[in-house]
């Protein structure tokens, strides 16, 4: 309020830059053009404090801010907290800190409880014109009266009390006299009506229940379809941007706002976004929290913005996904992998490449000096030349992946095999001559000797070598835990469950993988949380939080497999 109170009436917006439009910006367009709102630009990002964010929040944060932004006006962070029994200052905080990591900052920090005696004194305005009335029916009452889609609603028997009796009994309501779910307030609108949402729709309910920020003020608390409308008009909001399932809502929201005759904010809707293999309900998320079945809020197979964090996504790759997206008036499903896709291909650009061996089998290149260690020359990231080089110490004794080297190679298998040479990345070439196997007859360690004279892992002769495989010298590797992340849920929607089972009986058991004994290059020894690396050949990967000095503990972010740019690619940029 403050912000719009000191803000003038009318705006000086910047022209519009270029971009690909959709019928919300349309809008925005035209109402400029027409100078509907005398100039000015006022949006809102209105979360409940009562989960944290997820990957579905982005899209409408990056419609909120991102609008606003572009057409030279405001936006408000609203928290919407009317329910205080499940609301908690720790969801404030992480929806703040999320909304700042996503690279967006709010001009005004409001919440609903700030309107909460206005919205109290609106309440018995509307009851004084003989449009709100106390009802004493239960939840199951109001329900069987409110009638079904073909048949009309059947009035309360409290509907006409007088405004008189109405005044007292919300009065007393608010004073603590009844017990919780005894009476609401319900507005008088059309039981009749073929907009199920205008049937008497609830505007309060009685709920002794301390508040996160009011405590213990109130007893009475505003629906949302009540407080929702009304604070974006205290706030001036001129484009309230909702998803698509509050449409039918939107009759009553500009109801409210005619009968008291107050600032006419306008609702728009949008379709929501849906990921493959992805679970975007805070209610099944809490649940998925609650019953252990995770980590916490954090945890980075959750598609909560402070999960995908966690496990290494930039806010850049989030903020190009959902541009890419779009908006529109239909509900779909996009591929979890497009949205991996901007990952890769952010994280191509500025992650720092580095070697890492996740399965490490031993190999002794028996005809190098036994304690000679040479310094060889790394790239740091081919995609960008300010990134410069590191030295990566080379000795007798490497770590190679297990699946780098096989005793009988399979068809059309390049790698490390006996008798045959490759190439160690940044090192030389080598051949394997030998191998140590266990009393399991498992191959434990690999022989081979090296070409001094291709040092960097050059042919002088020019002689072709088909693989190139990464390494660390095991006098010098870091010992590492590394976390590899599948899909949280086994299938593709993860609501689609046969009779009698939950969503969450569709849980992937192997979703996540931790490995103890990883070794990486030293590098790495001290590597700070959130640093994000590509693990050459392997993937992209962050270090996590749990990391200690000498310790690290590496998230996978993403593979180095891009489905969804090779089917773009095959389709011809159509995918």
């Amino acid at each position: 309020m403050k912000t719009t109170d000191t803000e003038a009436e009318t705006g000086t917006n910047a022209a519009p830059e270029p971009r690909p439009s959709n019928f919300i910006r349309d809008i925005f367009i035209d109402d400029l053009k027409t100078n509907k709102y005398n100039g000015r630009v006022q949006t809102r990002f209105p979360p409940e404090p009562n989960g944290y964010l997820h990957i579905g929040h982005a899209k409408a944060i990056c419609l909120d801010f991102g609008l606003a932004d572009e057409f030279g006006g405001h936006t408000n962070l609203r928290f919407d907290d009317t329910n205080p029994e499940k609301e908690e200052t720790e969801y404030v905080d992480s929806i703040m800190a999320d909304v700042k990591w996503l690279g967006f900052h709010w001009d005004g920090l409001f919440y609903a409880s700030d309107y909460f005696d206005q919205l109290y004194e609106w309440a018995l305005k509307l009851i004084r014109d003989g449009k709100a009335y106390v009802d004493d029916l239960s939840a199951e009452e109001i329900r069987k009266h409110r009638g079904t889609l073909t048949e009309p609603g059947k009035d309360s028997p409290h509907r006409n009390r007088s405004v008189e009796e109405n005044l007292n009994l919300f009065e007393r309501m608010k004073a603590g006299e009844f017990p919780d779910g005894s009476r609401v307030l319900r507005a008088k609108v059309d039981m009749a009506s073929p907009n199920l949402n205008l049937r008497d729709p609830v505007m309060y309910r009685i709920l002794h229940a301390e508040h996160h920020r009011t405590g213990n003020k109130w007893c009475i608390y505003p629906m949302y379809d009540y407080a929702h409308g009304q604070s974006d008009s205290l706030e001036k909001v001129t484009h309230s941007m909702c998803t698509l399932e509050f449409e039918d809502h939107r009759p009553l929201y500009n109801w409210f706002i005619q009968q008291l005759g107050i600032f006419p904010s306008q609702q728009i809707e949008f379709d929501r976004l849906n990921l493959t293999h992805t679970l975007l309900s805070k209610r099944k998320l809490l649940q998925l929290v609650q019953e252990g079945r995770v980590r916490g809020w954090d945890d980075p197979r959750m598609p909560t913005l402070s999960g995908i964090r966690r496990r290494g996504y930039t806010p850049e790759a989030i903020r190009n996904f959902c541009a890419s997206i779009g908006v529109s008036k239909t509900t779909g499903s996009i591929e979890l992998a497009m949205l991996e896709h901007f990952v890769r291909e952010d994280l191509n650009k500025h992650a720092l490449r580095v070697m890492a061996v996740l399965r490490p089998l031993k190999v002794v290149v028996d005809n190098y000096p036994e304690n000679q260690v040479e310094e060889m020359d790394a790239v740091n990231n081919p995609e960008d030349a300010t990134a410069g080089s590191r030295k990566v110490p080379f000795s007798r004794v490497l770590y190679i992946e297990q699946d780098d080297f096989r005793e009988v190679p399979p068809p059309k298998y390049f790698r490390l095999t006996p008798g045959r040479e490759v190439r160690l990345r940044y090192g030389y070439l080598i051949t394997c001559t030998s191998v140590v196997k266990d009393n399991k007859g498992e191959v434990v360690e690999v022989h081979c000797t090296y070409d001094p004279a291709t040092r960097g892992g050059n042919t002088p002769d020019g002689r072709k070598v088909k693989a190139t495989i990464h390494w660390v010298s095991a006098a010098h590797a870091v010992d590492a835990e590394v976390r590899i992340y599948e899909n949280l849920f086994l299938k593709e929607n993860p609501s689609d469950v046969e009779p009698g089972k939950d969503v969450l009986d569709n849980l992937n058991p192997n979703s996540l993988e931790i490995i103890t004994e990883a070794k990486v290059e030293p590098s790495l020894a001290n590597a700070a949380a959130g640093t994000r690396y590509q693990f050459e050949r392997l993937g992209y990967f962050c270090v996590d939080p749990d990391s200690k000095p000498g310790k690290p503990v590496f998230n996978r972010t993403v593979a180095l497999k891009d489905a969804w740019g090779r089917l773009e690619k095959k389709q011809g940029g159509k995918a």
